[in-house]
């Protein structure tokens, strides 16, 4: 509606939105979290849970009123997107760049319940947007080099303790939990650094997506796997924010969960381990070929 403009007018248009938006929904936000601590009592927990969901998903659809104000962008949508509200999943996607995050709330608002990210635990630093995540109850990982685990034993193993800590608050309140598999954004250094066998992808982190599996799959109704594809390159924030994002390719697909896979130890189990490994492996094999195709189909 406002493409015309300049981008750099956009772009405070849409920082200015964005800043806006979040600080409104802060306050209800802050107001029951404070509420939850207070009193801890279950009806008040099963409430506010409710709460919470109405303002996470409130604060999402006003960023898709001025993502669609401000920009012009094309979305390009294939795959299954009937999902069920009422049920959990757990979703992956390939990583490219921040604006990942806001293109997936995008499509899956309201379609699902509000996904739950696993987060670096640096990010409980951000200004404003890192308290929200620790209010809204995101899981924070901190993640040790092989390096420090040799000197520190005694870290080995705090991300599975807080996976099962995190997806046991989930298992009376349906859930979208997510997990970026590469652990982190791909670029042509880190590709290098890694020699990935894939050639738009980086090696995929079995580890995160088989705790939550062993936490909580019982509970989950499939997968959603989520592949991203940005024709113009990867985008920086500043191009969401500018109104500059020309084209968004997104292919769904659900996926069952083996049953084979639910409830095992990862840690423990080294056949198990090596088998959901190759899984992980296979699909992230087919979702390679594929941005083989949407490279070509949407050069």
């Amino acid at each position: 509606m406002l493409h015309f403009l300049p981008a750099p007018v956009l772009g405070l248009l849409g920082s200015v939105s964005l800043a806006l938006n979040t600080l409104f929904w802060c306050v209800p936000l802050f107001t029951v979290t404070l509420l939850r601590i207070l009193l801890p009592l279950p009806i008040v927990q099963r409430a506010s849970d409710r709460v919470m969901t109405f303002i996470q998903e409130g604060w999402i659809s006003c960023n898709k009123t001025w993502m669609q104000v401000l920009g012009k962008t094309r979305w390009h949508i294939e795959g299954d997107q009937k999902f069920d509200y009422e049920h959990s999943y757990l979703v992956t996607s390939n990583h490219q760049s921040w604006v990942d995050i806001l293109v997936l709330q995008y499509l899956l608002n309201r379609r699902v319940r509000p996904l739950k990210f696993f987060l670096k635990q640096e990010l409980i630093w951000v200004p404003v947007i890192g308290l929200c995540w620790w209010a809204l109850g995101f899981p924070f990982m901190k993640r040790y080099s092989k390096q420090y685990l040799a000197k520190h034993p005694e870290k080995k193993g705090k991300d599975l303790q807080t996976t099962r800590r995190t997806c046991a608050k989930f298992r009376n309140n349906p859930v979208g939990i997510f997990n970026f598999a590469e652990g982190t954004r791909f670029t042509p250094a880190k590709h290098q650094e890694q020699q990935s066998p894939y050639r738009y992808l980086l090696k995929p982190k079995a580890g995160g997506l088989a705790f939550v599996l062993d936490a909580m799959g019982e509970q989950l109704h499939g997968m959603i796997n989520v592949t991203l594809h940005y024709p113009q390159g990867s985008p920086g924030f500043w191009t969401l924010l500018s109104g500059q994002l020309e084209d968004v390719v997104v292919v769904v697909e659900q996926l069952p969960i083996p049953t084979h896979f639910i409830g095992r130890a990862y840690d423990q189990d080294e056949i198990y381990r090596k088998d959901f490994q190759q899984w992980v492996n296979t699909l992230w094999e087919d979702k390679d070929s594929l941005l083989e195709r949407l490279h070509q189909q949407h050069p």
